[in-house]
């Protein structure tokens, strides 16, 4: 029987993690789950992928294989709140939806939802086989809704909270799709100029025969460094993207990364914005929905998509276990503005923390979308400083040594 590593959250919230035998990942899921255990992650060792034999034949199924996207999670979200909502039984209402589903995978997923439904298992058990499609906060919030008897309410919360998630996300995109074809075709040209076009000018200077200015002699040392050394160049570029993405995958880059995100000018302020309104949003969704605040802030830390800012909610966690208030540990979370802190004083000592925080997404959604919006206002102008001080550095490198020329053939 292979053996699979998990990762999951006890029910205090903290993050375990071990190997476990098992026939397949969703009995491992299962396992975990009634020991109290939400998992995160459940991948075979690399033991058991050895003894499985034909290890390559499995990776390229695996890369061609259709799997399940966010836009699939989020549109079974909407369709299992209608049919409930309609009176359609669990049982039924999955049943049509793997009928009615174009993803293969998707399908594959809803059929061992049903069985495991047949042998007695609950929803939240059932979604828990599948780590990778359902995050713990979203098996939390089922759990809860399955617990209350309010789970038509939890999927259409779910579905609000994750078009929000899509949205921000494509906004982003959005955004920043046009400042990286401009620094894009920046490279490229510099590349072009320093192959081709600088080497063809450097054949006609060295028909002059006198010193040529010294912008050009920058220009032709950088222009021979680029011809003789390119192809280090090239492999130190590879290597320097592999070794970011590998570091940035281990857990202190990765913290480390998404630390120094948030200091990027212009970048970082909309990344924390986005980031903080993605955890008061699913703060209120999990205090609305009847989830403790201290499973919440547990459950949330997940959600945010920021190791750093997910460090910062753990803290908060700590602090509310000890006793402290949500202000105070949001104060010293240290990312809170003045503005939010006040409302979470407000919500906290009126009751009504959850509205709170939810006109504290709201808030911070709206700032995002503003400076989204505008984002390309605040980037032109430095793109088009940068582009003018390498026009004007090519200008003056390449034609100063002509004029001079001209000059002389003038005075002759």
């Amino acid at each position: 029987m292979p053996n699979f590593s998990y990762r999951g959250r006890n029910g205090a919230g903290q993050v375990v993690q071990g190997v476990m035998e098992g026939a397949t990942a969703g009995v491992v899921a299962d396992l975990l789950v009634g020991t109290g255990v939400t998992p995160m992650e459940i991948k075979p060792t690399k033991a058991a992928a050895g003894d499985a034999g034909g290890g390559s034949m499995n990776i390229n199924i695996s890369i061609f294989k259709e799997k399940v996207q966010h836009i699939d999670v989020l549109l079974f979200s909407k369709q299992i709140y209608t049919l409930l909502k309609a009176g359609v039984p669990i049982m039924r209402a999955l049943a049509g939806l793997q009928e009615s589903s174009s993803n293969t995978a998707m399908k594959a997923l809803l059929q061992d939802v049903r069985e495991s439904l047949d042998s007695g298992r609950e929803l939240s058990m059932s979604l828990a086989r599948h780590p990778k499609v359902f995050t713990p906060f979203y098996l939390s919030m089922v759990r809860v809704g399955e617990m209350t008897g309010r789970l038509e309410e939890v999927f259409i919360r779910l579905f609000d909270h994750m078009e929000f998630e899509r949205f921000m996300k494509e906004q982003v995109k959005s955004a920043l799709r046009y400042p990286s074809f401009v620094i894009a075709a920046m490279i490229i040209a510099m590349v072009v100029v320093n192959i081709f076009v600088i080497p063809a000018f450097a054949k006609v200077f060295a028909g002059f025969k006198a010193e040529l200015p010294l912008m050009t002699r920058i220009l032709l040392a950088i222009s021979k460094f680029w011809l003789d050394w390119w192809h280090v160049m090239l492999v130190g570029a590879v290597g320097t993207v592999f070794g970011f993405n590998f570091w940035r995958r281990s857990s202190k880059g990765r913290y480390e990364w998404d630390r120094i995100k948030l200091k990027f000018p212009i970048a970082g302020k909309i990344v924390l914005k986005a980031t903080l309104a993605r955890f008061a949003r699913s703060f209120a969704l999990a205090s609305r929905s009847g989830v403790p605040i201290i499973q919440a802030l547990s459950n949330v830390a997940v959600t945010v998509d920021n190791d750093y800012i997910s460090d910062k909610i753990e803290k908060m966690r700590d602090g509310v276990e000890r006793g402290e208030s949500i202000l105070r540990t949001s104060i010293a979370a240290g990312v809170f503005t003045p503005v939010v802190l006040q409302m979470i004083a407000v919500g906290e000592e009126s009751g009504a923390l959850d509205d709170m925080m939810q006109e504290v997404a709201d808030m911070y959604q709206s700032e995002v979308e503003y400076e989204l919006k505008t984002l390309a206002q605040q980037i032109e102008p430095i793109l088009i400083t940068m582009l003018g001080a390498m026009v004007l550095v090519l200008a003056l490198g390449i034609f100063l040594p002509i004029w001079d020329l001209g000059k002389v053939a003038i005075k002759k």
